[in-house]
């Protein structure tokens, strides 16, 4: 069904088969040259802009270390997280706490670890942040329209009017706090790169405003993620958005473009990886039944949960590709009904595929490991691997032994 040069080079490819030919399944491979080459694109193109990896997308060790040796800074979403980067030498003024729903503790924590920016999109989470973090750069996120052309849209939960942004803003100066910028999410990857150009536009119309009326000036915008990894569904190219993007801020800005913060999760992390799974059983629901059923022995539970409304689709392919194929389900091995990976969509596998054979999804290196349940139906969380230099690590960043 699909043409695995499409998604990963020769030389990744068996790079990927030498590492984890011997490891039990499932599993999920991440090989670091990806990321690294990721990382420095993103840096050529965006020349302007400061990275901050969003670290919830694959929080392994390796990857925050190699991140970090590479010069980014990192958008934190728990007192976790925190604790796992500063505990790797990252520098607390290279931090964002990035998350808008918090408790007052965390902020306290984090300001006592030296974090001094803060995201907030509501009144009382202001007033905490006031309280636990004082003197803080505050930047407000604030809603995206039209986020439905993302596959994994973020709006609703996170974000605010515009002219609720503007009040926060007002707000946070009368509250001793340092009224640095806006933030806004065009959802997670984001297809249409139409979606950048309506939030700077509202960007620009709140950096305008509040200089005018309110004394305020701002120097920064944080467009959060959204730039798309490589999944079944076509995308632009990088260079596409980065190219469209300087020319709205441009558009809007002219020269005097503020300081430009990107929060890559997926982009960076998300084509780096493949999960290695098995068929643990094929069926029919019927004698006459056109589709297979074929269970895994990962689903949703265990690495696959952005197939969720079927919203994320990853390439599919096996060790048996090349023949007839014929349309299946793709289920998990879960006593749980909602455990389908793919059913609306019809994928195509090989009609001579068996019990026992392997199956990989490709480009699984974002929200995938981290996602796993804990010990749903007793599975334990599925198991993720990093392909570095040094050879094979555990998400510790400890040498990994196959099991």
């Amino acid at each position: 069904m699909f043409d695995r040069k499409d998604y990963i080079s020769d030389s990744a490819w068996n790079r990927f088969l030498d590492a984890s030919k011997n490891f039990s399944t499932p599993n999920i491979f991440i090989d670091l040259r990806t990321i690294k080459k990721n990382f420095l694109q993103l840096k050529d193109l965006f020349p302007y802009a400061y990275i901050y990896y969003a670290v919830k997308s694959n929080p392994g060790v390796p990857v925050i270390k190699l991140l970090r040796d590479l010069g980014s800074n990192f958008d934190i979403a728990s007192r976790y997280e925190l604790d796992m980067v500063l505990d790797l030498g990252v520098s607390p003024d290279k931090l964002s706490y990035g998350n808008t729903i918090k408790k007052a503790a965390d902020i306290k924590y984090f300001y006592e670890k030296g974090v001094r920016m803060f995201a907030t999109d509501s009144k009382e989470d202001l007033k905490n942040i006031a309280r636990e973090a004082p003197g803080s750069r505050i930047y407000v996120r604030i809603l995206v329209e039209n986020a439905s052309s993302a596959d994994w849209p973020l709006s609703r939960k996170f974000g605010c009017h515009p002219d609720m942004a503007y009040d926060l803003l007002v707000l946070a100066r009368d509250l001793g706090l340092t009224p640095y910028g806006i933030s806004f999410h065009p959802g997670s990857q984001q297809r249409d790169i139409g979606s950048w150009n309506d939030a700077i536009a509202k960007t620009k119309y709140l950096f305008e405003s509040l200089e005018d009326e309110e004394n305020i000036k701002l120097s920064m915008i944080n467009m959060g993620g959204g730039f798309p990894a490589h999944y079944i569904q076509p995308t632009n190219e990088l260079k596409d958005y980065a190219s469209e993007i300087y020319r709205y801020l441009h558009d809007d800005f002219g020269e005097d473009i503020p300081g430009i913060i990107l929060e890559p999760g997926r982009s960076l992390v998300g084509d780096s990886g493949i999960l290695t799974s098995e068929v643990v059983l094929i069926s029919r629901k019927n004698n006459t039944a056109l589709h297979r059923w074929v269970y895994l022995d990962t689903g949703k539970f265990n690495g696959l949960i952005e197939t969720l409304d079927e919203s994320i689709k990853y390439p599919v392919i096996t060790e048996k590709d090349g023949g007839r194929e014929g349309e299946v389900i793709l289920a998990g091995p879960t006593c749980d009904s909602a455990d389908i990976m793919y059913e609306d969509t019809k994928y195509r596998l090989p009609v001579d595929l068996k019990i026992g054979d392997k199956v990989y999804w490709l480009s699984t290196g974002a929200y995938t490991s981290t996602y796993a349940s804990v010990e749903f139906n007793g599975f334990p969380p599925i198991q993720a691997y990093y392909i570095t230099e040094e050879g094979v690590m555990d998400r510790n960043g400890n040498p990994a032994e196959p099991r």
